[in-house]
């Protein structure tokens, strides 16, 4: 069995969303799962993302791996989208490999035979389209107004406050991207996400990105 860890706090839903899943596979397969979690400082982090200070984020997140590398961790996970924007500056900084998010979406983008997509997250990940990673996959941009409204949702369930009318106006977005943009699979790429409605229940084509690194995840700790 792997050792897996994971940098949690960026922010609490998310970390506690992937410890949920991934017991409950675990528990499926009849596994006990060997994990180490870390709390990271989501305000600390996202202000890093703000300043474009990359470097700074990957030496942040690398002291966390460092740390749980000690207490036994073979793997790291980061269960959040907007902080892998530093994948170039972190990887080289670690002592354990990194499963993350990028590769398993890619692979699972690549089995669905997928090619235009859009970003529903943070404003920052919205915006900046997974930063190029994404081979032979094109990303549409919602229009600005629209990538207003996805981030400030989202922003709202990272504190705690979704209002009434926030499922229903990402519902409406997520239509009007298909009709207009050819969008043909929206992809969940801020975890929190699931505080309103998942793969089953979001009424249009989506992927949670979080579903196959969760599942890469579980194949660590299955090992």
């Amino acid at each position: 069995m792997t050792c897996v860890g994971i940098v949690g706090g960026l922010g609490v839903g998310a970390t506690v969303h992937y410890y949920e899943r991934i017991t409950a596979a675990c528990k499926a397969r009849h596994v006990v799962p060997d994990l180490v979690i870390a709390h990271a400082d989501v305000d600390h982090g996202q202000r890093l993302v703000r300043e474009g200070k990359h470097d700074a984020l990957a030496a942040y997140l690398a002291d966390f791996i460092a740390r749980m590398t000690r207490a036994g961790a073979e793997v790291a996970v980061i269960p959040a989208v907007t902080p892998h924007v530093c994948l170039e500056q972190l990887k080289p900084l670690l002592p354990i490999p990194l499963i993350d998010i990028v590769d398993t979406l890619a692979s699972e983008l690549r089995a669905r035979g997928t090619k235009r997509v859009a970003l529903f997250g943070s404003v920052y990940t919205v915006q900046a389209s997974l930063w190029g990673l994404l081979a032979d996959v094109e990303i549409a941009k919602p229009q600005p107004d629209e990538i207003a409204f996805i981030g400030h949702a989202y922003q709202r369930i990272l504190d705690g406050r979704t209002e009434a009318g926030d499922a229903d106006g990402l519902r409406r977005i997520a239509s009007d991207l298909q009709r207009r943009d050819g969008v043909e699979t929206v992809l969940l790429a801020g975890t929190d996400l699931a505080a309103l409605f998942d793969e089953t229940t979001a009424g249009f084509p989506c992927l949670d990105v979080a579903r196959p690194h969760i599942e890469a995840i579980v194949e660590a700790l299955s090992a």
